[in-house]
């Protein structure tokens, strides 16, 4: 296995270097908010040492810089996420990234292609889509991603960073994109999704996002796979939560495998906790290949936890001014 995945790697690297885009990439103390304005529907006011305020607002004065955000293909279909509201659809993610380009910070855009959650357990396809052959779905990627990005574009919030699928360890849009046996139906969906953004959001960088934070042989199975295959991109995010994916300890060694080996910008794009251990082995990837971290749900009680359930911050917030 590491001598195919090296063997991928290096007979893709031509290609993979000229698609790098140019753009200069800040190290990101990145927090994912995706459930902000449904909590701001229902009532909650955030603050910092009692002051009121924009939640973007506080944690970009608090030390983040980057901010991410989930996006749906209809969160209100009868599959979907957000039935009654739409949130984390198209309309709600307009004004979202707005409100982050007016804070100043930059904007990591993650598509989902699903009506709902997609990870490694689940990755549906909409339900616009369901009757779809695989190459209308692979159309469907790119004219999706397309009408999205040119949308945010128009108002003038197009992303810094897009995830082309979320944590796709396990491949997207089944059955079409399942790895279950061949890569070949996922990759094909991964390249429609970026030709989409090199075409609409040409200065944004692509990531390609895992759930595999400590797993070696699985991350190295993944990317060699995407060498094989032809899938071009700028950056890899893992997801790190050590109930599935290992210790600390694990993390930092993939991490230090994937630089060395894939020689690709790194972030953790989803943790919730342990931000100044993982800050740590992210800043201390070889050739300063570890480009930052983002929390999830930054802003809930119950998974980021840098505020508490009246929206005050809590100390934890302080580890990110440090």
């Amino acid at each position: 296995m590491k001598k195919f995945f090296a063997l991928a790697v290096a007979l893709f690297s031509l290609s993979a270097v000229v698609a790098q885009t140019s753009i200069e990439r800040p190290y990101a103390v990145g927090a994912d908010i995706s459930w902000l304005q449904s909590q701001e529907d229902r009532g909650t006011k955030f603050s910092d040492g009692g002051t009121e305020g924009d939640a973007i607002e506080i944690l970009r004065d608090n030390g983040f810089n980057y901010i991410r955000l989930r996006l749906f293909v209809d969160p209100r279909s009868e599959l979907g996420y957000s039935r009654r509201d739409g949130y984390c659809d198209l309309e709600h993610t307009l004004q979202m990234a707005r409100r982050i380009k007016d804070a100043g910070m930059y904007f990591l855009l993650d598509f989902h292609y699903s009506d709902n959650w997609a990870d490694p357990q689940k990755q549906i396809l909409p339900q616009a889509w369901q009757t779809f052959s695989y190459e209308e779905v692979c159309t469907a990627v790119y004219e999706h991603t397309r009408d999205v990005l040119v949308a945010l574009e128009k108002q003038g919030t197009a992303p810094d960073m897009v995830q082309v699928g979320n944590e796709v360890s396990n491949g997207m849009l089944w059955p079409y994109g399942s790895v279950r046996h061949s890569f070949e139906g996922l990759c094909g969906l991964l390249r429609e999704g970026v030709r989409a953004v090199r075409e609409f959001a040409p200065s944004a960088d692509v990531m390609l996002h895992v759930a595999l934070g400590g797993m070696v042989e699985e991350t190295q199975r993944f990317f060699g796979a995407m060498a094989e295959y032809g899938v071009e991109y700028d950056v890899i995010g893992q997801s790190y939560y050590p109930e599935w994916h290992g210790t600390l300890e694990d993390l930092e060694r993939n991490l230090k495998s994937m630089a060395k080996e894939i020689g690709k910008p790194v972030y953790v794009v989803e943790y919730r906790d342990y931000f100044l251990d993982i800050d740590r082995i992210v800043r201390s990837l070889p050739e300063g290949l570890g480009l930052g971290t983002f929390i999830w749900e930054a802003t809930s009680p119950q998974w980021g936890k840098l505020f508490d359930e009246e929206g005050a911050a809590t100390a934890a917030l302080d580890d990110y001014n440090k």
